[in-house]
């Protein structure tokens, strides 16, 4: 051998070793084709059906199970690969996990958190989803279980629907089918058991679906958030109830089917609608100390298991916002889970205020104007009992220099008395002394009914106005490094508008009605309280009671252009002068005044009536 053909043969065999050590694998590229290799054997040897077109090269490895659990019920199914299916359509991004044959989140692809992050319902290994019963006197969890694709469900061949399957064995097993369709906050699922009747133990004649979950903090105030977050439920027969907002809370729900239930956060909720409704169950809702934690819910619903071949249990899933218009188009009163207040103010929100605010909404205004609009709007049909109660208390504000009079003369000694002489004066007067009150009574339930609207209202949700970035929550003006009581750490300039503009309003409230003593101070000191309590409620719902005291100055402005004391004053002297007719039938609130005051003196004289002492009989 030459020295050319040596020095080419050593050459090339440091090339060769080389080449070998530099593309030698890394134990991590080793320890993934290990993964790909099981995974694949797995699925071939277990033959439970097609690979569900899943990447088996980012497929993390099973775990290692016990021989004793393999040779146990659904022994096959405690391993299997865990990569996730994900159907997709324009609203929602759903990820489902072979694990449990489980939905392992949801993603509204058209909202945002507070923070500007994907808004996804719920995630993570704190949420389950699966059936329990017992095979053999042990219990089965279906969460813990691997599913695979169910060769004997034929697909539409659309990428937004998928069959799973639980095997018990060949013949004997539990599908799942979900369904997306375009357009819709709706998933289509539904459970069938197939050969199950002498698997499953006879007792009890039901199959346990258990859903649980942790729903993490979308709103900027958790606390407020928190307040409006629970868990509803609604009986196939009865109206919609549910748990308690403001503590811990589990309810057992049996008398009769249950039509769906529903873990309801603030703005969105997460509800199943089972079509042949659950036998029974029972519901549960805790609130989280966790940092970034809303509330924690728990379902365990009862499925009536029949024996027979095969049964099916179809439902449906829907996530989605709390919108008053798409919720009610999805059915089932699923709407009702929106606190629009107590009776009769539901009956308002509803049947006025919801309409109206939807129809201006079609003029695709700023939101802020929309309630101005509906204010406005408010103000003007309102008009005449406010024109009404400015006008009685007028009349009782020219009568008070003879009320003053007439209790100089009686004094305070003899409250009955003075109240007859009152009483005689409105009478000739022609003044009923409660006219400024009642309008203002009718009007209360309106402005109680707002009380609940805006803050429920979706609509106004991340929505801006002025500086206002977002009308369904506080616009924190002011912040403090550390939290006051009754205020928390933040003062809402809306909030603070809205109540000096209720201050003034006091005020000139009590020189038209003349107000004195404690209920002139107490007009002062309950907007100081409401400020309080106001300072974290939405911009939208102190912007509506800034605005309505505003109109409400424009109206007594008015009013005072066309209302004239010395006119009202000459009115009462004519009304005075005319005889009262002796068979005029009196106003009920009279007839009640008259026998207050004959009941009053009645009393009186019976106290102050001498006692004869008791002698002996002759």
């Amino acid at each position: 051998m030459d020295k050319n053909t040596f020095t080419g043969l050593f050459l090339i065999l440091i090339i060769l070793v080389g080449s070998t050590f530099l593309m030698k694998p890394s134990e991590q590229e080793i320890k993934r084709e290990k993964q790909v290799q099981d995974s694949i054997a797995r699925v071939k040897n277990h033959q439970l059906g097609k690979s569900l077109a899943i990447d088996t090269t980012k497929s993390t490895s099973a775990p290692i199970v016990d021989s004793a659990v393999l040779a146990g019920p659904f022994g096959a199914a405690h391993a299997g690969i865990t990569e996730p299916i994900v159907l997709e359509n324009n609203l929602l991004k759903v990820k489902i996990s072979p694990k449990g044959g489980r939905i392992i989140s949801v993603e509204l692809k058209n909202f945002k958190t507070y923070d500007q992050k994907p808004l996804i319902m719920f995630e993570g290994e704190a949420n389950k989803f699966g059936l329990i019963f017992k095979v053999d006197g042990k219990n089965i969890n279906t969460n813990d279980l691997y599913f695979t694709g169910d060769p004997d469900i034929k697909l539409s061949g659309s990428a937004q629907e998928i069959a799973l399957r639980l095997n018990y064995d060949k013949d004997r097993y539990i599908s799942y089918y979900y369904n997306l369709p375009e357009n819709s906050y709706k998933l289509h699922f539904s459970i069938a058991t197939h050969g199950m009747k002498d698997v499953v133990d006879p007792a009890p004649q039901a199959l346990v679906l258990n859903w649980e979950t942790v729903l993490k903090q979308k709103e900027k105030d958790i606390k407020s958030e928190q307040r409006y977050s629970t868990a509803y439920y609604k009986h196939a027969d009865n109206a919609v109830d549910h748990l308690s907002v403001s503590k811990d809370d589990k309810k057992e729900l049996t008398d009769g089917k249950i039509q769906w239930f529903s873990f309801k956060q603030h703005f969105f909720s997460n509800v199943l609608i089972a079509e042949k409704g659950f036998q029974k169950g029972n519901l549960a809702v805790t609130t989280s100390l966790d940092s970034g934690i809303v509330k924690g819910f728990a379902a365990n619903m009862q499925l009536p298991f029949e024996r027979e071949d095969m049964t099916a249990f179809p439902m449906e899933f829907y996530f989605g916002p709390n919108k008053f218009s798409t919720l009610k188009a999805q059915g089932y009163d699923i709407e009702k889970q929106i606190d629009l207040g107590y009776w009769p103010l539901k009956y308002i929100n509803r049947y006025a205020v919801i309409p109206i605010f939807n129809w201006f909404s079609t003029f695709n205004w700023n939101y802020g104007l929309i309630i101005l609009a509906l204010t406005i709007l408010l103000k003007v049909v309102l008009f005449p009992l406010t024109y009404k109660s400015y006008l009685s208390m007028a009349k009782m504000r020219v009568l008070k220099p003879e009320m003053d009079e007439i209790k100089g003369k009686v004094g305070d000694d003899n409250p009955t008395l003075l109240q007859q002489e009152y009483l005689k004066l409105y009478k000739k007067a022609g003044v009923n002394p409660l006219g400024g009150c009642l309008p203002m009574i009718l009007q209360l339930p309106i402005i109680m009914a707002f009380f609940f609207f805006f803050p429920n209202l979706f609509e106004l949700r991340q929505q801006s106005f002025l500086w206002m970035s977002d009308l369904s929550t506080y616009d924190a003006f002011f912040k403090f490094g550390f939290a006051l009581p009754f205020l928390g750490n933040h003062i809402s300039l809306m909030c603070i508008l809205m109540t000096i503009s209720t201050l003034i309003y006091t005020y000139f409230n009590n020189q038209v009605s003349g107000a004195t003593g404690q209920m002139k101070y107490i007009g002062y000191i309950t907007p100081i309280i409401f400020f309080g309590v106001l300072n974290s409620y939405p911009a939208g719902l102190n912007y509506y009671y800034f605005l309505a005291n505003m109109l409400t100055f424009a109206q007594q402005y008015l009013i005072r252009l066309f209302v004239n004391d010395e006119k009202i004053h000459t009115k009462i002297q004519e009304n005075k002068k005319k005889p009262v007719a002796e068979g005029k039938k009196k106003s009920g609130f009279q007839k009640r005044m008259d026998d207050y005051m004959r009941n009053q003196q009645t009393s009186k004289a019976k106290e102050i009536a001498p006692v004869k002492p008791l002698g002996k009989k002759k």
